[in-house]
């Protein structure tokens, strides 16, 4: 079956219009990335220079990528259409930007820029692709914009003091229960060991407190619940247990790093230091594809061919009965 000229005149027509938004999109792209290039270069580099702290923001911009992949059908299944009012965004969101580059020193912060990078680009995606395209595409930008970007120690501080404070007891704790000589003064673990003068202390400080753990554990549980779990309160759940297993994770890797430091105290530092934390992102994800297991299981419902096989007992006991009952009848 062939198809008419009109409808392969209107395909052709379609593809032109894709293509030359495509190019546009291009240029768009390349012009914004050029003027928010000191953001991308500074996270960037942060990520690789940081990587036990701030490596997982490398993947999140593919995380994001495989969201919008997962709803690709819903999202092409009917054409785009322009709205100008996305102006608005991008230009606010251009406007600051520049204000916290060139304006006051306060406002010289990398997460402040970032709020006018995440808004100009939600306001390209409306300018593109329209308000259809952007109540599917608005999770993942969120989710790119929310956990690809570094956290400044100014916000972080506003929690970082609980969880140091959480992490230091746990791991006196758990090196008292498996028979350490340790002591804790505030943040600072002491541990004795025979042939030493002095104890060795152990500093549980602001890059140790577990912050940075728990925003991979958050970006990586938002992940998981979006893509493995269908119903909201999973979701929640899973999410929320992030904060738990960050906590109970980093409590591990200290209470790893004072076994070494009995060994070599030079362990307890430089990139050894780094490199266990690294390693303990290993069993803390197994750790949380077992909670994303037992959330799953936590109800178990009937499958629909439970609920078939149940309809058609009922129905052949129903049908059983007034046959007999029939029968019955024509005895008497």
């Amino acid at each position: 079956m062939t198809q008419s000229p009109t409808i392969r005149v209107a395909a052709i027509d379609r593809r032109a219009d894709m293509r030359s938004m495509l190019f546009v999109a291009l240029v768009v792209v390349g012009f914004l990335t050029w003027i928010f290039w000191d953001f991308v270069a500074r996270q960037v580099m942060w990520a690789f220079m940081m990587p036990a702290d701030w490596g997982h923001t490398l993947v999140i911009p593919l995380i994001a990528a495989y969201f919008i992949y997962l709803r690709r059908e819903t999202l092409l299944e009917k054409p785009f259409h322009t709205t100008w009012i996305a102006f608005i965004p991008i230009l606010l969101g251009i406007a600051w930007y520049m204000l916290c580059v060139f304006g006051p020193q306060v406002l010289w912060h990398h997460n402040l820029r970032g709020i006018g990078v995440a808004t100009t680009v939600f306001g390209l995606v409306l300018l593109f692709f329209g308000w259809r395209a952007m109540f599917i595409l608005w999770f993942p930008l969120a989710y790119l914009f929310l956990f690809g970007q570094t956290i400044s120690d100014r916000f972080m501080e506003i929690v970082t003091f609980k969880l140091q404070d959480a992490t230091a007891r746990g791991s006196a704790m758990v090196m008292q229960t498996i028979g350490m000589d340790i002591e804790r003064h505030g943040n600072t673990l002491f541990l004795w060991e025979e042939g030493r003068s002095e104890p060795f202390p152990l500093n549980i400080a602001e890059a140790c407190s577990g912050m940075r753990m728990l925003m991979a554990f958050l970006a990586l549980g938002v992940a998981i619940a979006y893509t493995g779990l269908s119903r909201f309160w999973q979701r929640a759940i899973l999410v929320l247990l992030a904060i738990p297993t960050a906590v109970i994770v980093n409590i591990m890797r200290v209470v790893t790093l004072a076994q070494l430091s009995r060994v070599d105290e030079d362990f307890t530092a430089g990139e050894f230091h780094t490199f266990v934390g690294l390693l303990w992102l290993i069993p803390a994800f197994l750790i949380y594809l077992g909670l994303v297991w037992i959330i799953r299981h936590i109800v178990v419902e009937p499958s629909s061919g439970a609920h078939t096989d149940r309809a058609s007992t009922q129905t052949t006991i129903a049908t059983g009965q007034s046959s007999s009952g029939g029968q019955t009848a024509q005895g008497e």
